[in-house]
């Protein structure tokens, strides 16, 4: 193969992987519109408390804030208001951490365990029907070309 040749495959093999990034970005940012509206509209909530009702269900003893905040990848003044205001509702407590007075470990009410598990329900339901016309083969494959896609540790050409 010539150098022009492969350069004009190279250069469309890229615009197709960016056709990809886009495509996988539009959905990704209209599913993302549609639950925050679903969200607000069924539970009254937004997704950053869902998230974080998320995070603490599945670690059942609680995170520490910092770990929290590094976990849903955000600064820790933005999960301290969202922790203030589950608190007020009754869904998560603050527990002090022994031995260290500044740290504060965060767990979820048992009224918080039961909401979460209800909207988590409705939330598995709301992503099933968004993509139901995926075939169980066609999401299998799917899920094994995104398995596929390893962005750490990618260098450019």
């Amino acid at each position: 193969m010539s150098n022009i040749a492969e350069t004009a495959d190279n250069e469309e093999r890229d615009k197709q992987r960016l056709r990809i990034w886009l495509r996988l970005l539009k959905i990704s940012r209209q599913m993302e519109a549609e639950i925050r509206e679903r969200l607000r509209v069924e539970f009254a909530t937004t997704l950053p408390r869902f998230d974080v009702l998320a995070a603490l269900y599945r670690e059942r003893e609680g995170m520490k804030m910092s770990a929290l905040s590094a976990a849903l990848m955000v600064s820790n003044g933005n999960v301290t208001g969202i922790v203030e205001r589950l608190v007020s509702d009754g869904l998560v407590v603050r527990v002090p951490v022994s031995g260290d007075r500044r740290a504060m470990i965060v767990q979820l009410t048992d009224k918080g365990r039961d909401e979460f598990a209800h909207m988590a329900g409705v939330h598995e339901g709301w992503i099933a029907s968004m993509l139901n016309m995926l075939s169980d083969e066609d999401a299998d494959v799917l899920v094994e070309l995104l398995d596929n896609v390893q962005i750490k540790g990618v260098r450019p050409r």
